[in-house]
């Protein structure tokens, strides 16, 4: 007789059992004993130890408190980011910044510029369109009004393999599966506001921001009276006849307003639909039309733009997981000084500095695999004991804050907002989280109720894995109230 999974509900009335059961016990002595509650939280989401891989220990000693399986290489899903971040700040700093030029080819007369605009990406991962925006409004302020040219987008900064964005899960339209690009703007994401009706069936009204020049959104998506739990779950973008953006499906009213995206476009063409639509907006006029090129070399800089530092980029990158920064930032690895032959590929270039520089800290790649560095694969793999030691590496760092900054707070934001509610512990860890058909991950640091601080690594690969979310808050409850 098959065996129901157990409601949400009763999952979180189990989890909270889980952590009442861990109480203010002492630390194992046995590194390889798994704490009762974390068993018993596996055992109800009928997980196996086996596919279980963690790994504990104060950033303060030399030996871990816990290891199970931590020798195992697993699918971490997005804590691979953990990975990026430490390799990113550990080679380029937390103070590195991009650079985003403007130039020209021919001569300005009377508001004319009688040539080409070049924009000239620097491998940029959070240039957003209120930047660019800027940039152009700039060039008004200097006296162009009108390019009687082209407005060429330069990304040849990164040399990049091809990328087809409906590969890992076939949804194409989703900024997540979005790829790297030497002059991304506005992480290739166009935002879509929400509102639904005030009854069933009424038509949702949609605020898309940025405007794209040659696309035309058609909304379809209607209001339902649904109960708000999953809201995005029955909302789909489809393009058709080219240019067209179709979306459909339905909003429950009981959620209220909402904000959803697409990436209707590859990073190209998207740049320069939004290039054409600002450069209209701030009253700019254009003779010829916005394409890809590369700046010829006599090309006459005007002014250029600085990203923020990657300290700032590696928080938006964690908080939030985003996947498309951590593609930019392996890309930018794989785009330091190397023979070239090792650069045409700036991606597997990446991976391999990325690899590099964790054994460079004394860290095992052993079983190490990274595809993206985003964690968006079914390829990438890394050990618990690797992991926590990166962890403990970073500690040491004198970048140290910037990293642990940028994770977010168990219970209260980013990503890991929900975790830790029921548990005393909320606020006391900062963790990057991962989720994947299969896959649910987490790693980071927690400070116990002793003023203690952790490093601390969950994997779990198996086809119950979403359910182990309770197995891995028992994990970090046990380790904030076990005695030093």
């Amino acid at each position: 007789m098959p065996i129901n999974k157990p409601s949400r509900r009763l999952q979180r009335v189990l989890a909270l059992i889980a952590i009442l059961l861990a109480g203010p016990l002492e630390l194992l002595a046995a590194t390889d004993t798994l704490p009762p509650a974390v068993r018993l939280a596996l055992d109800t989401a009928r997980i196996p130890v086996e596919a279980v891989s963690i790994w504990a220990q104060p950033v303060d000693a030399d030996t871990p408190t816990l290891a199970i399986n931590a020798n195992a290489a697993m699918n971490p899903a997005s804590v691979m980011k953990l990975v990026t971040a430490f390799a990113s700040l550990e080679r380029l700093g937390p103070a590195h910044t991009w650079r985003t030029q403007v130039a020209t080819r021919g001569p300005v007369r009377d508001g004319v510029l009688e040539g080409d605009l070049y924009l000239i990406g620097g491998a940029d991962p959070v240039l957003g369109y209120d930047r660019l925006w800027k940039m152009l409004r700039r060039l008004r302020a200097l006296g162009i009004e009108r390019i009687a040219g082209d407005i060429v987008l330069d990304a040849s900064v990164l040399r990049l393999p091809p990328h087809d964005p409906g590969a890992f899960d076939g949804r194409g339209l989703r900024p997540y599966n979005s790829g790297p690009h030497g002059l991304l703007l506005n992480y290739n994401t166009l935002l879509l506001g929400l509102y639904p009706g005030k009854s069933a069936n009424a038509p949702v009204t949609l605020a898309a921001e940025p405007s794209l020049a040659g696309i035309i959104i058609e909304n379809r998506i209607l209001t339902s009276d649904a109960p708000c739990g999953t809201w995005y779950r029955d909302l789909q973008a489809s393009i058709e006849g080219g240019r067209r953006l179709v979306l459909s499906g339905s909003l429950p009213a009981a959620c209220g307003p909402r904000t959803w995206s697409a990436a209707p476009l590859p990073p190209a063409e998207f740049g320069a639909a939004l290039v054409a639509t600002l450069w209209s907006e701030v009253g700019g006029r254009l003779g010829g039309s916005v394409r890809e090129g590369t700046a010829p070399t006599d090309a006459q800089a005007l002014f250029s733009d600085e990203s923020p530092a990657l300290a700032e980029v590696v928080r938006e990158m964690n908080k939030w997981s985003s996947n498309v920064i951590a593609r930019q930032l392996l890309a930018t690895l794989g785009n330091s000084p190397l023979p070239l032959a090792a650069t045409s590929d700036m991606v597997a270039s990446g991976a391999r500095v990325a690899s590099e520089t964790l054994a460079a800290a004394g860290i095992d790649t052993a079983g190490l695999v990274i595809e993206n560095g985003s964690g968006l694969s079914r390829l990438e793999r890394i050990r618990a004991d690797s992991l926590g030691r990166l962890l403990i590496a970073a500690w040491r760092r004198p970048w140290m804050p910037e990293y642990i900054a940028a994770l977010p707070v168990a219970g209260l934001d980013g990503t890991a907002r929900g975790r830790l509610r029921d548990s005393p512990a909320s606020g006391h860890a900062h963790i990057k989280t991962g989720t994947l058909n299969g896959v649910r991950a987490m790693g980071g640091y927690l400070l116990d109720r002793h003023g203690r601080r952790h490093a601390v690594v969950m994997m779990v690969n198996h086809p119950e894995a979403p359910n182990s979310a309770a197995a891995q808050d028992a994990l970090m409850h046990w380790l904030w109230a076990a005695t030093p």
